[in-house]
C-alpha cells in the first residue's frame, strides 16, 4: 500500500478553479438581488431588492459554511477511498454552489419573498421584508436539503424515471439564457466590454479550447487577474478625459464592520404568526425549487461515474448524501445557495489535484464568508472580471446536457429553451413597466410571456421530457407527463397569469387580475391551459391505439422498435 499524496502541485491550479468559481456565484448572488438605489425609486419601478450588507452578513456567511462542510467531507472521502484501493492518485470530488439554482432562488424565491414582504407583510418596512425574504430562502434551502437527502438513496431510480432530456433539458435552458447570457448582457460582461471580453477571451482559451498558458498557470485566475488589470489601467488613464469603465463596485455602506451575530439573529426571532407567513410562502415556492434539487441529484450521479471512468470510483450513495447535507448545513445556518458536486472532476485529475484543492477551498471559501471578507471582493473586483466564469460555467453545462442525451432527443433539449426565453424576455419587460401597465395593443404580448415565464423550470422539463418519450414512441409516459403539467397548470405552478406566480385555486387567482388585464387573459386563463394539457394527453392516448409498423423509421434511421405497440411495459423506459 504506497502512503496516500495528498497534496501535490496540480492542487494549485485545482484550488483557484474551484473557489473562483464558488466567489463567483457569491457575487452573483449580491449582483442579482442587491441594489444601492434608494427604495423611493425601487418602489416606484414596482421592484424591491436587497441591500448589499444585508446579503453580505446574513445569507453569504451560511452559504460559505455549507461549501466548507461539504469539501471537508470530500477531502475525507478521498483520503477513505485511497485507503482502499491502496493508491496514491486518488482526486477529491469538487463540491461547490450550484449555479442554476442561484438564478432560480434569487428570481424566483428571495425577490418575490421581497416584494410580498415589502407590500403585503412587513407594510413598507424595507428591514422587516429583507429578513422576511431571508427567512424564506434559508427555510427553502432547509427543505431543499432534507429533500435531497430523502432522496439520495434513490437516485439512480429517479434517473431512470425521468428521462434524460428532461432533466438535463431544464438545467440547459438555465445554463444556456440566465447562467451564459445574462451575465453577457446584463450589467456584465457587454456592459464593460474593454475588461469583459477581454477576460472572456482567456475564459475561452484556456477553459473551453483547452490551451494551458505558460507555467500551466491556472486559466481561471489569469482571467480575472487580466481584467483587474485591463480595468485599473482604464482607471488610471481616465482623468485624461477617457471615460473607459464604469467606477468600482460599492456596496451601500462603505464603512461596512463585521458583526458575527447577524448571520444567526433568526434562531429566536420572530412571533410564531412571523413563521407561518414565512413557511407558508416557503411552501409555496417548493415546487419551482425542486428541479433544481433533483437535477444536482442527477448531476452528482453523473459526476460519480464521469469520477469512475476517470479512475476514482466513489460510492454515490455518499456523493448524494454529502451534497443533501452539506445544503441542510448551510440553510441551518443561513444560507440560501444548495450545493453540488461540480462537473469537473476529470480536469481537475488531470490537473494533477489530489485532495488538498478541496481542503483549500473548504478553507478559504468558508473562513472568507465566515469574517466577511466577501465584502472586499463585491466592493473592489469589477464584475465584468468575474462573470466570464459563468459564460463558461454555462457553455459547460449545455454541452454537457447535449453529450450525455442520446441524439434522437436534441430536439427536445432544444424545446425545453423556449419556456426559458419567455422569461428572460420578462426581465427587461417588468424592469421597464414598474408597476405600470403596457400600452393596450402590447398587453397580450406581455401577458403571454408571463404564462409562458410562469414556473419555466417546471415547464421546460416536462415539455422537454414529453417530447423526449414522444420521440421514442412511448405514448403512455407522454400522456402522463402532459396530465402532470394540466395539474401543475390549473393551480398556477406553471403558466401562473399572476405576475407574483401565486399557486392557489383557479378562481382565486383570476380573482387578482388586475381589470387592465381580464381581456388578455381571457383565453389562457388556468383553465384554459389545464384543458389544453388534458388534450394533449387524449391526444396521446389515441395515438397510442394507433398500430405501429415495425418498419416504421424516424430521426433518419431510428426504429422505433420500442414502440407502444412492441413495447411490454410503455411506462418503462
Amino acid at each position: 500500500m504506497r502512503r496516500y499524496a495528498w497534496a501535490r502541485g496540480g492542487d494549485i491550479n485545482a484550488f483557484f478553479g474551484l473557489m473562483l468559481d464558488n466567489v463567483t456565484v457569491m457575487v452573483l448572488l449580491v449582483g442579482l438581488i442587491g441594489s444601492s438605489l434608494p427604495v423611493e425609486r425601487q418602489v416606484k419601478e414596482g421592484q424591491i431588492f436587497f441591500t448589499s450588507e444585508f446579503v453580505l452578513t446574513r445569507m453569504l456567511p451560511g452559504t460559505a459554511l455549507g461549501v466548507l462542510l461539504g469539501d471537508v467531507i470530500y477531502t475525507w472521502l478521498a483520503f477513505r477511498l485511497a485507503r482502499r484501493l491502496g493508491r496514491d492518485d486518488v482526486t477529491a470530488m469538487p463540491l461547490g454552489l450550484d449555479t442554476p439554482s442561484t438564478f432560480g432562488i434569487a428570481f424566483l424565491v428571495l425577490l418575490p419573498a421581497l416584494n410580498e414582504g415589502y407590500f403585503h407583510v412587513a407594510g413598507g418596512d424595507r428591514e422587516r421584508a429583507m429578513t422576511f425574504a431571508w427567512h424564506v430562502g434559508l427555510t427553502v434551502l432547509i427543505l431543499t436539503g432534507i429533500f435531497k437527502i430523502v432522496c439520495a438513496p434513490f437516485g439512480n431510480a429517479l434517473r431512470r424515471l425521468v428521462p434524460r432530456a428532461g432533466l438535463l433539458g431544464s438545467l440547459a435552458s438555465i445554463a444556456l439564457v440566465l447562467i451564459a447570457f445574462l451575465p453577457l448582457a446584463q450589467d456584465g460582461i457587454a456592459a464593460t466590454p474593454l475588461v469583459g471580453m477581454t477576460a472572456l477571451a482567456l475564459v475561452l482559451w484556456t477553459l473551453i479550447a483547452h490551451r494551458p498558458l505558460p507555467g500551466r498557470f491556472p486559466g481561471a485566475l489569469a482571467a480575472v487577474l487580466l481584467g483587474v488589470f485591463v480595468f485599473q489601467i482604464c482607471r488610471w488613464i481616465e482623468p485624461m478625459g477617457l471615460q473607459l469603465v464604469p467606477p468600482p463596485e460599492r456596496g451601500e455602506s462603505t464603512s461596512f464592520v463585521w458583526q458575527s451575530s447577524e448571520w444567526m439573529s433568526f434562531y429566536g426571532s420572530g412571533s410564531m404568526a412571523w413563521w407561518q407567513q414565512v413557511f407558508a410562502f416557503a411552501l409555496g415556492k417548493v415546487p419551482v425549487v425542486l428541479p433544481f434539487a433533483l437535477a444536482t441529484i442527477v448531476g452528482g450521479i453523473d459526476c460519480t461515474e464521469s469520477a469512475a471512468a476517470a479512475g476514482d470510483d466513489y460510492d454515490t450513495r455518499s456523493i448524494l448524501v454529502t451534497e443533501g447535507i452539506a445544503s441542510l448545513f448551510a440553510g441551518l445556518l443561513g444560507g440560501v445557495i444548495q450545493t453540488t458536486p461540480y462537473i469537473g472532476h476529470p480536469a481537475y485529475k488531470k490537473m494533477g489535484g489530489r485532495a488538498a484543492y478541496t481542503l483549500a477551498t473548504a478553507l478559504f471559501v468558508g473562513g472568507v464568508g465566515y469574517f466577511g471578507g466577501f465584502q472586499l471582493f463585491f466592493e473592489w473586483l469589477p464584475r465584468a472580471a468575474l462573470f466570464p466564469m459563468l459564460v463558461f460555467v454555462g457553455l459547460e453545462i449545455t454541452s454537457q446536457s447535449f453529450q450525455a442525451t442520446p441524439p434522437r432527443h436534441y430536439p427536445a433539449l432544444a424545446f425545453a429553451i423556449l419556456p426559458a426565453l419567455a422569461y428572460l424576455l420578462t426581465i427587461p419587460l417588468n424592469m421597464a413597466l414598474g408597476m405600470r401597465d403596457p400600452e393596450p395593443p402590447a398587453r397580450l404580448l406581455v401577458q403571454t410571456l408571463r404564462c409562458l415565464a410562469g414556473g419555466f423550470i417546471i415547464t421546460s422539463l416536462i415539455w422537454s421530457a414529453a417530447l423526449a418519450m414522444m420521440i421514442d414512441g412511448r405514448l403512455l409516459r407522454a400522456a402522463f407527463y402532459f396530465v402532470l403539467a394540466g395539474v401543475f397548470s390549473f393551480f398556477g405552478v406553471i403558466h401562473s397569469p399572476l405576475r407574483s406566480e401565486v399557486i392557489d385555486l383557479p378562481a382565486r387567482v383570476l380573482a387578482q387580475i388586475p381589470e387592465t388585464f381580464r381581456e388578455a387573459v381571457r383565453y389562457q386563463t388556468p383553465y384554459h391551459w389545464a384543458g389544453t394539457y388534458g388534450l394533449l394527453a387524449l391526444i396521446s392516448l389515441v395515438l397510442a391505439l394507433l398500430p405501429v409498423k415495425k418498419d416504421t423509421v424516424v430521426n433518419g434511421g431510428d426504429s422505433l422498435s420500442n414502440s407502444l405497440g412492441e413495447s411490454e411495459d410503455p411506462l418503462n423506459p
